[in-house]
C-alpha cells in the first residue's frame, strides 16, 4: 500500500529533475541520482525541497544572466553613441578648422589684390605726375626759348635804331643814365667791374660792366652785348630800375650786402 504513493513521488521527481536538467544544473544530477531508489515520504519531501531550489538557482542564474547581457547593451549602446559623438565633433572641427582656413585665404588673396591695385594706382599717378612735370617743363623751355628770340630780335632791332653813342664806358653812362643818379651807378659798376666791359667773374662767370649772370642776360638789351658798353650800360641802369627802382636805392642795397 505504501510503495505505490513511493513510485509516483519518484515519477514526479524523475519529471522535475528532466525539466531542470535541460538549464545545465550541476545539482540536478545529483537529485535524480539520490531519487533512483525507493524513499520513505520524509525523503521525498526533501528531494522536492531541493529540487525548488535548484530551479530557484536557476530563475536566479537566467536573471542574472539577463541582467548582465542588459547591461552589457547597454554599455555597448553608450560606447556607440559616444563613438558617433566623437566623430561628429572631429568632423564638425575640422569642417570649422577648413572653412577658417578658406576664410583666411580669401581675405589673403583680397588684401594682396587691394596692395596691387593700389601699388598700380601710385605707379600710374607717379608716371602722370612725372609726364605732367616733362610736358610743364619742355613747355617753359620753349616758351623761355621763344622769350629769348624775341628779346634777341628786339634788341638787335634797337641797336639798329638807336644812335651809337662814342667815348669811355664812363661818358657813355653820363649821357644815359639820369644825372641825379649817376653817382651811384657809378659807385656800383666801379666796385662790380671797374668799368672793364669785358670783366669776367672766375668763380661765378658773371661778366660785363654790371657783372649779369650770365652774361647771355644782358641779350636783351642788345645783340653786341659782349663787347659794347653802351649796350652794357643800359642792361645795367634797367636791371637796377627794374629790382630796386633806381640806382641810388641799389647803390644802398650793395653797401648792407656788398653786392646788388
Amino acid at each position: 500500500m505504501h510503495r505505490k504513493p513511493a513510485l509516483r513521488v519518484r515519477k514526479r521527481t524523475a519529471a522535475i529533475v528532466a525539466a531542470v536538467s535541460v538549464s545545465g544544473m550541476a545539482a540536478a544530477g545529483v537529485v535524480v541520482a539520490e531519487s533512483s531508489a525507493a524513499t520513505p515520504s520524509s525523503s521525498v519531501s526533501s528531494q522536492a525541497d531541493s529540487l525548488q531550489k535548484v530551479a530557484d538557482l536557476r530563475t536566479a542564474a537566467s536573471a542574472s544572466a539577463s541582467a548582465s547581457a542588459s547591461a552589457k547593451a547597454a554599455a555597448e549602446k553608450a560606447a556607440a553613441q559616444q563613438a558617433a559623438a566623437a566623430k561628429a565633433a572631429a568632423q564638425k572641427a575640422a569642417a570649422a578648422k577648413a572653412a577658417a582656413a578658406k576664410a583666411a585665404a580669401q581675405k589673403a588673396a583680397a588684401q594682396a589684390a587691394a596692395a596691387k591695385a593700389a601699388a598700380e594706382r601710385a605707379a600710374a599717378d607717379r608716371a602722370a605726375a612725372a609726364k605732367a612735370a616733362a610736358d610743364r617743363l619742355a613747355a617753359e623751355k620753349a616758351a623761355s626759348a621763344r622769350a629769348a628770340a624775341a628779346a634777341s630780335q628786339q634788341a638787335a632791332s634797337r641797336s639798329q635804331t638807336r644812335t651809337t653813342l662814342s667815348g669811355s664806358p664812363q661818358s657813355i653812362a653820363a649821357q644815359i643814365v639820369p644825372a641825379d643818379q649817376l653817382d651811384s651807378f657809378d659807385e656800383i659798376i666801379s666796385h662790380e667791374s671797374g668799368w672793364d666791359v669785358h670783366a669776367t667773374n672766375a668763380s661765378s662767370g658773371a661778366y660785363g660792366l654790371g657783372q649779369a649772370l650770365p652774361g647771355s642776360k644782358m641779350a636783351s638789351a642788345g645783340s653786341d652785348w659782349q663787347n659794347s658798353a653802351e649796350t652794357q650800360i643800359r642792361w645795367a641802369l634797367s636791371y637796377m630800375n627794374d629790382r630796386y627802382g633806381s640806382p641810388n636805392a641799389a647803390w644802398q642795397f650793395w653797401q648792407a650786402n656788398n653786392w646788388y
